[in-house]
């Protein structure tokens, strides 16, 4: 593990994405009793029970922190030491921004806090986990899973908050749970579509140039690629097709490799459910 000029471009971003998050906190989900997915839902969850059942009144930030960090030192051997370090650095620069910024509402209509919340905690953790970071927690799980799987794991942790908001609705009423399920919703998609490592891509490239192609992609990546012969009907002239699958992250670089050898190759681009086999997947660092 060592430090590179990348990184502080990283560390800058996760302190935005930190602040963006703390800043939907305070704004959406506190102000609007929201119950968000993950460690935080779980951290709110117990914050409210404490007080209005035992009252006991221990902030946020502090459970939120706990948990993480206990959670850190069992996942530590499993996942890369850099995005683990990244990971402690956001939630606990959003654990300290959190208790910082004060609870503003914004609107009151619980609608428009659920959608708007959620884009905006979807934006923060989509952000952090771009720049190499997670919120920790059970996100960990989630990259751990993605990683063993090559596919993406939000969908089964959505089902997992759900036993957070049945236990939100059975203590504080099912319209917060309702509205929070909206919430977790929006954040996932927003999550979904920012976080490209574990979504896959296959390209089918048509050129005359497969040797130089081939050489210009392994320099940007470890994948295997399939060449095969073929014949253009309307020109009647021999060339070659090339596939490849690789990740989504990886897409541009791979195609301005291949435009850099052969301008006119002709290149399609689809999606790819999942793999069965040998691929190799790029560890956390």
């Amino acid at each position: 593990m060592h430090y590179e000029k990348k990184d502080t471009v990283r560390i800058l971003m996760i302190t935005v994405s930190a602040l963006i998050y703390s800043f939907g906190m305070n704004s959406f989900v506190k102000s609007g009793n929201l119950f968000p997915g993950g460690y935080a839902g779980i951290s709110r969850l117990l914050t409210e029970l404490l007080a209005s059942r035992a009252g006991i009144h221990i902030s946020f930030s502090i459970i939120y922190f706990t948990m993480n960090i206990i959670t850190t030192l069992f996942v530590w051997k499993h996942i890369g030491h850099k995005f683990i370090l990244y990971s402690v650095l956001w939630f606990s620069e959003s654990s300290l921004f959190t208790s910082l910024i004060p609870v503003t509402e914004l609107t009151s209509d619980p609608l428009l806090i659920s959608v708007f919340g959620g884009v905006i905690n979807g934006f923060a953790v989509g952000t952090a986990l771009r720049y190499n970071a997670s919120s920790g927690g059970t996100d960990f799980i989630a990259v751990d899973l993605s990683g063993r799987l090559n596919m993406p794991t939000w969908n089964y942790l959505f089902m997992l908050n759900a036993c957070v908001l049945t236990i939100a609705g059975m203590c504080f009423g099912w319209n917060q749970a309702l509205y929070s399920m909206i919430f977790q919703y929006v954040s996932k998609e927003v999550v979904n579509t920012l976080h490209e490592r574990y979504k896959l891509k296959r390209l089918h490239i048509v050129t005359d140039y497969p040797e130089e192609i081939s050489q210009a992609i392994f320099h940007i990546c470890r994948h295997g690629i399939t060449t095969l012969k073929c014949m253009g009907e309307y020109s009647h002239k021999e060339h070659y097709l090339m596939m490849i699958t690789i990740n989504a992250f990886q897409k541009q670089d791979v195609i301005a490799a291949i435009h850099a050898v052969d301008p006119k190759a002709f290149i399609t681009v689809n999606n790819v459910e999942k793999i069965v086999g040998n691929y190799y997947q790029k560890p956390l660092e």
